[in-house]
């Protein structure tokens, strides 16, 4: 997800801030929304003096406007009257695009603090540390910071009979038939570049040239920093790495199947391809 232009990121409340406004209260990985008044299937985060549940380690991750927001563990695990919990990814659509990258972030926040409660070195419980913005162990002196998991995004495309195709891929952990770009997890010592060259041999068994930056996104499930690109195709066949893709086709540009959900990047870049294609 995107930060809205209006957010403020910050690692702690502002001077005097009282604990009110914007409440993103999550127990597991699932949100506590609201229903708004003015319009059906509509939702919200609470906001207000204070979360409509009992939390347990508040803290304060930006202001949205003039609104703090706040983030928290649930101390239930069941949603009050007029109040729900649902995954953060089935509320896209329902929960305004601002709220949901804001919930991105305050989902990644409490994560860090849950995984690193005791110190990795000596398990000593942590303190927090650089102005909230690490956790650091009064024992051995470790210091942790929020860590993203770098990963890289291709979109390959090239000159069809037709016009300009591009390879998009059905993943086996698609819960619905979604083609998408190609992507993969960056190892240890790899480039970017060389991720892309790897991950696109290793998936469907193609080489590619002419890789151009596309842009990044911040991905809260559960820390990726997706990295995009477009490449075009240079050699090879398809053949789909068992295990990982279902199904991988060159599209048409004109002619695409089930794309990914318009917040994500990959949604960007395959929207970005077929505007190009469309000069």
């Amino acid at each position: 997800m995107f930060l809205p232009a209006s957010f403020t990121p910050l690692w702690s409340a502002p001077a005097a801030s009282p604990p009110s406004g914007l409440w993103f209260v999550f127990e597991g990985g699932r949100l506590l929304t609201s229903a708004t008044a003015c319009q059906a299937n509509a939702l919200t985060v609470p906001q207000g003096d204070g979360p409509p549940v009992t939390v347990d380690g508040a803290r304060c991750i930006g202001l949205l406007g003039e609104l703090p927001c706040w983030a928290a563990r649930a101390g239930v695990e069941a949603a009050p009257p007029g109040f729900t919990l649902e995954p953060l990814r089935r509320l896209f659509d329902r929960l305004p695009d601002e709220l949901v990258a804001v919930a991105g972030r305050a989902a990644q926040v409490l994560e860090f603090d849950r995984t690193h409660r005791h110190c990795g070195a000596c398990a000593t419980p942590t303190q927090e540390s650089d102005e909230g913005r690490a956790r650091r162990c009064p024992a051995c002196g470790e210091v942790y910071y929020p860590r993203l998991a770098p990963a890289m995004m291709v979109l390959v495309t090239r000159q069809g009979p037709g016009g300009r195709e591009l390879l998009l891929a059905c993943g086996t952990r698609s819960r619905a038939p979604v083609y998408s770009a190609l992507a993969g997890f960056v190892e240890p010592s790899e480039s970017l570049e060389d991720c892309v060259r790897r991950e696109v041999e290793e998936e469907v068994g193609l080489q590619v040239c002419s890789l151009r930056y596309f842009g990044s996104q911040c991905w809260p499930f559960p820390h990726s920093l997706m990295v995009a690109f477009m490449a075009e195709y240079a050699s090879g066949e398809i053949h789909c790495q068992e295990g990982e893709i279902v199904d991988a086709q060159w599209f048409p540009a004109g002619r695409l199947p089930a794309l990914p959900h318009r917040l994500s990047v990959a949604r960007r870049l395959i929207d970005h391809a077929v505007a190009e294609a469309e000069q």
